[in-house]
């Protein structure tokens, strides 16, 4: 791993980046507050209150996919996800063991939250289009193989990203990005378990560097 020299530059970056984005989100809701009923914030309130019997799930299913707004909402929460996605990859550039990348890894985890918000969008509360989406995958057989176990932590929070945004919960998919980002920058940064040394890890493990594997 790279010494961790120049925190201060990614980590300033990144929050700027988070609050250009938010400021730009709130500037436009101020601006043109028509477009409030096409933007996907409060998802995860209108998912709990909705009856969770069979038929009455395909039928919101309905309401919301068939919906004129429908097309619209998801754009701006696909653009959401796109975005929120971004620092993601920053943190797997900047924290990468290697100094060469893997290319398709990099643009699987951009391209999967818009595509997962797309779907979570489709199948939203709908058990029957949830094994229909299920059938598919398993019939295609898509099989991704990951280099290095920490690679699968980006894909799980590409697809937490995709399905809160599909839902319409974009704030939570900011909240995600940024919990991700953050302690993984700063995890980065110390170098947490990358040797034994020290007071506390000592006492931690009740082991010293001296001291024979087991």
């Amino acid at each position: 791993m790279r010494r961790a020299a120049n925190f201060l530059i990614p980590m300033t970056l990144i929050t700027l980046y988070y609050a250009l984005c938010v400021g730009a989100m709130w500037l436009l809701l101020v601006k043109v507050p028509a477009i409030q009923a096409f933007f996907p914030i409060g998802g995860l309130g209108d998912l709990a209150g909705r009856d969770l019997a069979f038929e009455p799930i395909y039928s919101s299913v309905e309401e919301i996919v068939f919906a004129p707004s429908s097309p619209l909402r998801l754009a701006f929460a696909s653009i959401g996800a796109g975005l929120l996605i971004i620092p993601v990859s920053w943190i797997y550039f900047i924290t990468s063991r290697t100094k060469e990348v893997n290319q398709s890894f990099v643009q699987t985890i951009i391209v999967m939250p818009i595509v997962v918000t797309g779907i979570s969008t489709i199948v939203m509360n709908s058990i029957p289009l949830a094994f229909s989406l299920a059938g598919i995958v398993a019939a295609v057989r898509f099989r991704f193989t990951l280099d290095q176990p920490s690679h699968a932590m980006y894909i799980f929070v590409a697809i937490s990203i995709g399905l809160a945004s599909g839902i319409g919960a974009l704030g939570v998919a900011t909240v995600i990005s940024a919990a991700f980002v953050y302690p993984t920058l700063i995890i980065w940064k110390l170098e947490y378990g990358k040797l034994l040394s020290g007071g506390f890890l000592a006492m931690l493990t009740r082991r010293d560097r001296t001291e024979d594997d087991y």
